[in-house]
């Protein structure tokens, strides 16, 4: 690896955006030998992972640089300092400025870490770099928001992000008309909670003002596709978008958490059960061909069997087609840490009972997808994606990555549609 910087990004697709950006910088600051990790702090697991990878990281890199940020490393950097092998920690204000990668020696010997790492708090701004992430080179994400009002009580990532910052809806545009003139036909809006975007900004726009902005300002760009967004924050124009353009792809992966109303309370959720059953029907009426995913967490403190099953049951009503199940994980730190927990082989055996009940709604998609004919986002090798966020395999390999061709559903199986190439190239 010898005058290479190698990126270790753990965590969200956020972090995948911003380490294309710190590796550009890196780049750009002429950085040398060196190992960035981006680390992630949403449950004590991923703190976990994340040192065991610094760990790994320090023995398998011998003489470089080893350079610790991202959440985790905000919220506890002297921890991070502390590591045999680490030698610079980056706050993840920091980690975005590119004179952050000029790194000088240590000032003191005695010390084994150098630290900057600001108080996010305190930050006003959101990051304006040039969008990265790039997935595969299939599609392009742009950073539109970075932080979080809100304080769940499960969650420790406000303290790792800062408060909601939004990027100016004229800085967001501008970036995807460029994405879209280099050829990407697929962006994706991303942030920690970009349905708050707006509420810094002048007359406090709403996202679906930014939406729209997008559609009607880059007429080129084929599809814009959402990021999770909460579920209590769906505005009548983007419901209206989502029910009129069909380059808005039909599919929203909801930040739920949980189907149960007492849960979802002391997890300080401001949507309950029916919010989120009403809006998917009033979605999929307008948009029938949209599909949706969700987070839903298994085991959070108190949960009896009854309030367990009212998120099986929640699948089941919002036809949750692309489950993400998250076992409950104390993390350090946050009110739900002092709460009543829930045994451990019982939050496992809930994760699996939810696991198999998305498993049935997915199947139960793809079978309705199956043997039409529709346009799909090449990702890679014989990989694509329709529009709806449905996987499809094709039989041709090596396809280049951020085509968008025309396919016929063959078949589905195995979480995945089976479809084969039609027509040229569009």
């Amino acid at each position: 690896m010898a005058n290479d910087v190698k990126m270790i990004t753990l965590g969200c697709r956020l972090n995948a955006y911003e380490s294309e950006v710190m590796a550009g910088h890196a780049r750009d600051a002429g950085l040398k030998d060196a190992v960035i990790i981006n680390t992630c702090a949403v449950t004590n697991e991923a703190v976990r992972q994340g040192r065991q990878t610094i760990r790994r990281a320090v023995r398998e890199n011998t003489g470089s640089k080893i350079i610790v940020t991202g959440c985790a490393a905000q919220i506890e950097p002297k921890a991070y300092a502390d590591m045999d092998g680490v030698s610079h920690v980056l706050g993840n204000a920091e980690k975005m400025v590119a004179g952050s990668f000029a790194l000088k020696k240590k000032a003191n010997a005695k010390i084994n870490a150098q630290v900057n790492v600001s108080d996010i708090m305190k930050a006003r701004t959101a990051d304006k770099s040039r969008a990265g992430g790039m997935v595969e080179r299939s599609r392009a994400i742009v950073q539109v928001q970075n932080g979080c009002d809100h304080r769940c009580t499960f969650c420790i990532i406000p303290f790792g992000r800062g408060n909601s910052r939004s990027v100016p809806a004229e800085d967001v545009v501008r970036r995807i008309a460029d994405l879209t003139a280099q050829g990407f036909n697929e962006v994706v809006l991303t942030g920690v909670d970009i349905s708050s975007w707006g509420d810094d900004l002048p007359g406090k726009p709403l996202l679906g003002n930014l939406v729209s902005r997008i559609l009607q300002s880059v007429p080129a760009l084929p599809r814009l596709r959402l990021s999770s967004i909460d579920s209590a924050e769906v505005d009548d124009e983007l419901f209206h978008l989502f029910a009129t353009e069909e380059r808005l792809t039909p599919y929203l992966h909801l930040s739920l958490q949980h189907g149960d109303n007492m849960i979802l309370k002391r997890m300080k959720r401001r949507h309950s059960r029916e919010d989120a059953i009403t809006l998917c029907g009033r979605l999929r009426r307008v948009r029938p061909d949209i599909s949706f995913g969700a987070d839903i967490i298994a085991g959070f403190p108190t949960e009896t069997e009854y309030m367990f099953e009212n998120s099986i049951r929640l699948v089941e009503e919002c036809g949750l087609a692309w489950l993400h199940v998250f076992p409950y994980s104390v993390r350090q730190g946050t009110p739900a840490a002092k709460m009543p927990q829930v045994n451990g082989t019982i939050i496992k055996e809930r994760a699996r009972r939810l696991r198999e009940a998305g498993a049935k709604t997915r199947d139960a998609f793809l079978k309705s997808r199956a043997y039409g004919h529709d346009l799909a986002l090449i990702e890679k090798g014989n990989l694509a994606r329709l529009a709806d966020f449905s996987p499809v395999i094709l039989p041709e390999h090596n396809i280049p990555a951020g085509q968008l061709r025309s396919v016929r559903i063959t078949g589905y199986g195995a979480g995945k549609l089976n479809g084969n190439l039609i027509g040229e190239l569009l």
